[in-house]
């Protein structure tokens, strides 16, 4: 095995069949996280009923395998103190588990038999849909949610897989059966196609031997290339208005397309958020200075996603209904203020200290590897994988 870069520096090793093998050794904790990342986000097909199944699949994978029963899994899970969590990206079906290194074994065997064969049982799946129509429904009738995905869908297009609702609607949902997800598992998950990360209190070369005997005998077929349509950016300033009776609050989505996370101006991008996030014009930060400090809004955010394609750069605010058009002017003003003066010698300092900071958690994250830190260095490192940059810290 092979250190992967010298920005993570995990070992990195390809069984025969495909799967790439990633282990990082730490031995402050006895405790061990494993994530199987399979590049089968809910990008990986242009039809929006695939989207949903990723999601409804995501809810049932831990239900019931070829060898295992709902009630087996659940009592290995709870007689092991075993934390496992699933989540789907646009771009990764993951399976995540932290333990004891005492078990770890038991985990590999767990894990690979929900990503090689799940069996999503029928009566699983009734309950795992009305879980997923309630959320929906909840969605439906959350301001946040609804700027959120209405601010992507302007941005990408409602048929582009990052303007699409991740969950779906409740009339796809309804339409998803056993076979429809068992034939996207028979499509999607494959050998190539999955990293399996590791982080903690455990040798490389036991990774290496559990992953070997775990998966060495799985044999799938390689999914089509996932191709994405392109980012086509907008040329004129767009708003839309979703009315939404008895809210007491009015949330505000202000976006725009960016660039992709492998554009060497990354961490330049990744500064200025920092810079709208933390250290314009206040100690207190920009949001401070925008919305609350004005008494215009409850909350202010802003969050930078760069990913495969191009990402959103998205301010996010929550104010009252009276309020909303100063609040959209002030989040311009401040916008054109960095545009056209960038940040005084104070903002860049607070910008860099704040930076520091952030650089600084992480550096703890890499020496403490608690069963936390464990979790977040494996997600770090699938997520790396999924964009082919493995440095998630910002160079000096």
């Amino acid at each position: 095995m092979a250190p992967a870069s010298a920005g993570l520096s995990p070992i990195r090793s390809t069984l025969d069949n495909g799967v790439v093998v990633l282990a990082r050794e730490t031995r402050k904790t006895p405790a061990v996280a494993i994530n199987l990342a399979v590049r089968a986000g809910s990008a990986c097909d242009p039809i929006a009923m695939h989207q949903a199944r990723r999601t409804l699949l995501a809810r049932v994978i831990d239900r019931g395998t070829a060898n295992r029963s709902a009630d087996q899994i659940a009592d290995e899970i709870d007689g092991h103190g075993i934390t496992l969590s699933i989540n789907v990206t646009r771009h990764i079906f993951s399976i995540v588990c932290t333990a004891s290194r005492r078990i770890s074994t038991a985990c590999w065997t767990l894990l690979g038999d929900m990503v090689m064969s799940p069996s999503v049982p029928d009566h699983e799946l009734v309950d795992a849909t009305r879980r997923v129509i309630t959320a929906i429904r909840q969605d439906d009738d959350s301001p946040a949610v609804r700027a959120s995905e209405a601010l992507m869908a302007m941005l990408y297009g409602e048929q582009h897989p990052y303007g699409r609702r991740a969950k779906g609607s409740v009339e796809i949902v309804e339409s998803l059966t056993r076979d429809r997800l068992l034939a996207l598992h028979r499509t999607r998950f494959a050998p190539p196609e999955l990293s399996a990360v590791v982080v903690g209190d455990v040798t490389t070369d036991r990774v290496l031997d559990a992953a070997r005997r775990v998966f060495s005998g799985w044999r799938a077929d390689k999914p089509a290339p996932m191709v994405l349509p392109p980012v086509k950016r907008a040329t004129e300033r767009r708003q839309r208005v979703i009315p939404m009776m008895n809210k007491a609050q009015t949330d505000i989505a202000y976006g725009f397309t960016t660039i992709a996370r492998d554009n060497p101006a990354y961490y330049a991008y990744w500064l200025m958020n920092v810079a709208l996030g933390r250290c314009t014009r206040s100690e207190e930060g920009w949001a401070t200075a925008s919305g609350n400090a004005r008494g215009l809004a409850y909350y202010v955010s802003s969050s930078f996603d760069a990913n495969v394609l191009e990402g959103p750069l998205v301010i996010r605010a929550g104010v009252s209904p009276a309020n909303v058009e100063r609040a959209i002017a002030s989040i311009d003003e401040e916008l054109v203020r960095l545009r056209l003066d960038g940040l005084d010698e104070k903002e860049l300092q607070d910008m860099k200290q704040h930076a520091d900071r952030i650089d600084a958690s992480r550096a703890r994250d890499r020496t403490q590897a608690s069963p936390i830190s464990c979790r977040r260095w494996s997600s770090s490192v699938s997520d790396s994988i999924t964009i082919g940059v493995f440095r998630i810290s910002c160079p000096r």
